[in-house]
């Protein structure tokens, strides 16, 4: 593997392309281009992570074209909302053997797909083995500030996980390799909602027993939906699945969690989204979440209130009341 592009110029695809760029010639798609001008001249940037120096041998263009030309695997890192109408645009340009790696933690509204699943409707003759998912605890600012973390890159055939790991592997950052595509991408589409969940919590001054025992029964939530989709028990206790949770549900760097922490300190969804500047996937992921629970007969409490929420019909602080006074039962269920 020679060569890679990274479609999207966000703070996560960034920081993805610029651990690529010290391994592999890596090429940064960004769909506005004075984005792409500012970082091929100035290599930040400027937008999303302005303080991180990114390294010299990494180019950005605007021209989706010219940043797949050649590439030996294409990751990306586009918002749920945008994934299909964007790899739509690189159909044609892409070999059904090029391995595509997305590293976006949503489900896509409407449809209730995952972003595998866009892929594989929207270029059926992909051979879907080389399709997959880069996830786990993965907060963009401590990776760009060296802190040691691990990242599971899933995908059914091995040799191009195995090719993929060792462009992403760096001194600080670990990558153990999956072939559960399914239970890592749906881990990290649905620890967004729980991360908002926390958020709320932590806004209305609750404490790390209230946070403990909301992320015990979220992973259990999260994994009942996962498995209930075809993915393995097993992922969701590592870190696709409880890594991640953790990570997103007790940082104050999560967008998802500050997501629930302004909720619950007054302010409406619209000025949180407004001031945030970046897309915080649990926002629109709750509800494909719900559509997903309702259509497998799945229970997910925690989910429902999260979603009661923001649709404005209950405050952050009647949905954790709700959620104590549910019916008493067993603990494995």
């Amino acid at each position: 593997m020679d060569r890679i592009a990274v479609i999207g110029a966000g703070s996560w695809g960034t920081t993805v392309a610029s651990l690529s760029a010290a391994t592999i010639d890596t090429v940064l798609w960004a769909r506005r281009a004075e984005l792409a001008d500012a970082i091929e001249r100035d290599h930040v940037n400027p937008d999303y992570l302005p303080d991180l120096a990114l390294p010299q041998t990494l180019t950005a263009t605007h021209d989706l074209e010219k940043a797949v030309a050649g590439a030996d695997a294409v990751v990306m890192a586009v918002p749920s909302h945008g994934f299909r109408d964007v790899f739509t645009q690189l159909t044609g340009l892409l070999g059904d053997r090029t391995p595509v790696v997305s590293l976006t933690k949503g489900i896509e509204q409407g449809s209730l797909a995952r972003m595998t699943e866009i892929i594989a409707s929207v270029s059926p003759g992909r051979d879907p083995a080389v399709s997959g998912v880069l996830t786990g605890p993965n907060l963009a600012a401590e990776i760009v500030a060296g802190q040691p973390t691990a990242a599971v890159i899933a995908m059914a055939d091995r040799s191009s996980a195995l090719a993929l790991q060792g462009v992403f592997m760096g001194p600080a950052f670990r990558v153990y390799t999956n072939d559960d595509v399914i239970g890592c991408e749906l881990a990290g589409a649905l620890k967004n909602v729980m991360a908002i969940a926390s958020g709320m919590s932590d806004g209305l001054g609750f404490g790390d027993n209230t946070r403990a025992t909301l992320l015990t029964r979220a992973l259990a939530e999260l994994t009942r939906l996962g498995v209930a989709l075809g993915g393995r028990p097993e992922t969701f206790a590592g870190l696709a699945g409880m890594g991640d949770l953790i990570a997103t549900c007790s940082s104050a760097k999560s967008r998802n969690h500050r997501v629930g922490f302004c909720l619950a300190r007054g302010q409406t969804l619209e000025e949180i989204v407004a001031e945030m500047h970046m897309v915080a996937e649990g926002v629109k992921t709750t509800q494909g979440v719900l559509g997903l629970a309702e259509r497998t007969g799945v229970d997910m409490p925690i989910a429902a209130h999260v979603g009661m929420v923001l649709e404005g019909e209950i405050t952050p602080r009647d949905g954790v009341l709700r959620l104590m006074s549910r019916e008493a039962k067993a603990e494995s269920t």
